[in-house]
C-alpha cells in the first residue's frame, strides 16, 4: 500500500480537528456531487476552509498514491532523472510535492501554483511540519493558469487531477504551455473513460510537440486501445484512516484508486519494453498477462511454472508494471 508520509498525516489530522466530522461530511457530500456532474466550474471549488480540509482528507491521499505510484515508473525507465526543481501547477494541497520529495532526493526548489486562497493556505500549513527540507521550504503562489505568461520551467513539472476542471478548450493550449520548458511533464486524471480520453489527447499533442513519451506507453504509435471500449488506467491501493473511512462512509480499510497518466520528455528515456495494463491472471501454474507492446499493438502473454525464474518474476508483476523487466536475463526453463 502507498500510504501518506507519518509526518504529512500527522500535519493533516491536526488541521482537520478544526472541524466537526459532520460539517467535513457535508463539505464531502457537495464535492462529490460536484465531480460527478463532470462540468467544469465557473470559480474555484475549493473556496472555504472547510472545503478544502474536507477535500484534504477525503482526496489527498488518494492524489498522494497515484503520484507516487507514477513516479514509480518514471524511476524505473529513466534512473538518471535526478529533478532539482519542481513546479505543482494546480497543486491544491500539495500532495504532489510530497510524493516528489519521497521519490527523488535530489529535489531543492519546489513551487506550488494554486488560484484557490484556502487551499494555498492549508498546503502551507501542512510543509511546516515536513522532515524534507524542500517540502518544508516549498514556495506556494496563488495563480491561476494562465496560458499568455511564461511557461513553467523546471526539471519536473506536475499536473495532476486538473484538466478535467478546465473548459475542453483549455485543454490543448494548457499541455502545449507546460510543454516548452520542462526536463520531465507528468499529467495524471481519473482513471474514468473520460480522465483517459483527456490523457490520450494530451499524449497526441505532446508527441505532435515533439517531446518523447516517456511513460505508460512502451511506444509512440497510436494508442492501440480500441476507442469506447476499454481505457488506459492503472489501480493503486491505499489505507484510510478512520476519519477518512468516516467521511467516505465506507467499511473497508483500504480503497483502490484508478488513475490515467502521461509523462513526457524533451530528452530520450528508456521506454518499457511492455505494459501490464490489467492485473494478472494467475491461474494454477500460469500467470496470464496483457500487455502493451512496444510494437505498438496488444498482446496476451503466459507464463508457465516450467519456465522457472521468468516464472517467479511473472507472479510478482503488477497491473501497471513493465513486463518484461529491463534487466530481462531471467533464464527460461522448458
Amino acid at each position: 500500500m502507498s500510504a501518506l508520509p507519518h509526518d504529512l498525516m500527522s500535519a493533516l489530522d491536526g488541521a482537520l480537528t478544526r472541524f466537526p466530522r459532520q460539517t467535513l461530511a457535508r463539505s464531502v457530500d457537495r464535492l462529490i456531487q460536484h465531480y460527478r456532474e463532470g462540468a467544469p466550474p465557473a470559480q474555484p471549488i475549493l473556496n472555504s476552509d472547510v472545503d478544502v480540509a474536507a477535500y484534504a482528507c477525503y482526496r489527498m491521499p488518494a492524489t498522494y498514491a497515484a503520484v507516487r505510484s507514477v513516479f514509480d515508473q518514471v524511476i524505473t525507465v529513466a534512473p538518471g532523472f535526478w529533478p532539482r526543481t519542481q513546479i505543482d501547477v494546480g497543486g491544491g494541497t500539495g500532495a504532489d510535492v510530497w510524493a516528489a520529495a519521497d521519490a527523488w532526493s535530489s529535489l531543492t526548489d519546489i513551487t506550488v501554483l494554486e488560484q484557490s486562497a484556502p487551499a494555498v493556505a492549508l498546503g502551507r500549513r501542512l510543509v511546516e511540519a515536513a522532515s524534507a527540507a524542500p517540502v518544508r521550504q516549498s514556495s506556494w503562489t496563488r495563480a491561476a493558469i494562465d496560458t499568455t505568461a511564461d511557461s513553467p520551467a523546471a526539471d519536473l513539472v506536475t499536473l495532476s487531477y486538473v484538466l478535467g476542471e478546465l473548459p475542453e478548450r483549455r485543454r490543448a493550449e494548457t499541455v502545449r504551455w507546460l510543454s516548452r520548458s520542462t526536463g520531465m511533464l507528468v499529467i495524471i486524471e481519473p482513471g474514468t473513460p473520460a480522465g483517459y480520453e483527456r490523457i490520450v489527447a494530451a499524449r497526441d499533442l505532446l508527441r505532435d510537440l515533439g517531446l518523447r513519451l516517456v511513460a505508460p506507453c512502451p511506444h509512440e504509435d497510436v494508442c492501440p486501445i480500441p476507442r469506447g471500449r476499454d481505457w488506459c488506467h492503472f489501480s493503486t491501493r491505499l489505507p484510510r484512516s478512520a476519519t477518512h473511512r468516516y467521511l467516505k462512509d465506507g467499511a473497508l480499510s483500504f480503497e483502490d484508486e484508478k488513475f490515467s497518466y502521461v509523462v513526457a520528455s524533451p530528452h530520450d528515456w528508456r521506454r518499457a519494453a511492455g505494459r501490464v495494463l490489467r492485473h494478472p491472471q494467475k491461474p494454477k501454474g500460469q500467470v496470464a498477462l496483457r500487455l502493451c507492446s512496444d510494437d505498438g499493438k496488444i498482446a496476451d502473454v503466459t507464463v508457465s511454472r516450467r519456465q522457472g525464474t521468468r516464472y517467479r518474476a511473472a507472479r510478482d508483476v503488477r497491473w501497471g508494471g513493465e513486463w518484461p523487466p529491463a534487466d530481462d536475463d531471467l533464464i527460461d526453463i522448458d
